[in-house]
């Protein structure tokens, strides 16, 4: 009888062993990463008032850093490694949603270890005021939004991360230019964030708020859009990062009240150096 029960016990862990051994590598794995998508309670070393201290998931050897040398408007310099951490912290909440009518759709925001200078209240503030503008993705009243803190429930994540964590979250090959949204990670590229793009022909403010309503659009369902005319307003679901294709830049999804959209597609630029 116990021979029998060991040698069940050795059939069950082999086929245990099989089916470990065919699970496909994430991204996460492919780049030195821990292979569970960040989550506020599992891969997140998350700081803030109540907060729950976590250790770090990977280690890593100091890198070059990026700062933004002209910070606008009073903002400190903006300093990052092209590799973080690979540690978050998720932001402390704010209970007032943005949007009168609509899905209401949770969020938190997450940004990666190593990157300083950041006003983080600052940051969730512009974010917020993106959401709820005039012309923003609340406009329309089919979406609400609310920040939501750690250990909250959140329908996505908003995160701030380096360019190496980037292609580590995204996948796709070594960008560490974009931006993505990955499932339920809405993801910007802080090189972006600080740099903004050299063609953009509007200020890094307008800049910024494309990039979150881009990706956001993206996680609320809306796939790329193409420039609709030489000299019109690019949509905001136009890949802009990578050229206005004749538009002039718009941040917005709501233009005069109305959303404004062109025909779906996708242009096939590469990211150039960063």
């Amino acid at each position: 009888m116990r021979k029998t029960r060991i040698a069940a016990l050795g059939v069950v862990a082999a086929v245990v062993a099989g089916v470990l051994f065919q699970l496909p590598a994430s991204p996460f794995a492919r780049h030195g990463y821990p292979e569970r998508p960040v989550s506020a309670t599992t891969d997140l070393a998350v700081t803030g008032p109540a907060a729950q201290r976590v250790e770090p998931q990977m280690r890593v050897a100091p890198e070059p850093r990026v700062s933004n040398a002209a910070p606008g408007q009073g903002e400190p310099a903006i300093t990052y490694p092209v590799r973080g951490t690979g540690a978050f912290s998720v932001l402390p909440g704010d209970p007032k949603p943005n949007g009168r009518a609509g899905k209401l759709f949770t969020y938190q925001l997450v940004i990666e270890g190593g990157i300083t200078g950041i006003d983080r209240a600052a940051f969730a503030a512009f974010v917020r005021a993106t959401y709820g503008a005039p012309q923003g993705w609340t406009a329309g009243g089919l979406y609400r939004f609310r920040q939501v803190g750690p250990g909250e429930r959140a329908a996505f994540q908003l995160m701030l991360v380096t360019p190496a964590t980037r292609d580590a979250i995204c996948g796709g090959g070594f960008d560490q230019y974009t931006s993505c949204r990955i499932g339920d990670r809405v993801v910007l590229n802080v090189a972006r964030w600080v740099k903004g793009v050299p063609h953009y022909g509007a200020d890094l403010t307008a800049y910024r708020q494309y990039m979150i309503n881009h990706e956001t659009g993206h996680r609320l369902g809306h796939g790329h859009e193409l420039c609709p005319g030489p000299g019109k307003p690019a949509p905001v679901m136009e890949q802009q990062t990578l050229g206005l294709h004749g538009c002039t830049a718009y941040s917005w999804p709501y233009r005069n009240g109305t959303r404004y959209k062109a025909r779906l597609g996708q242009y096939n630029d590469k990211p150039p150096a960063n």
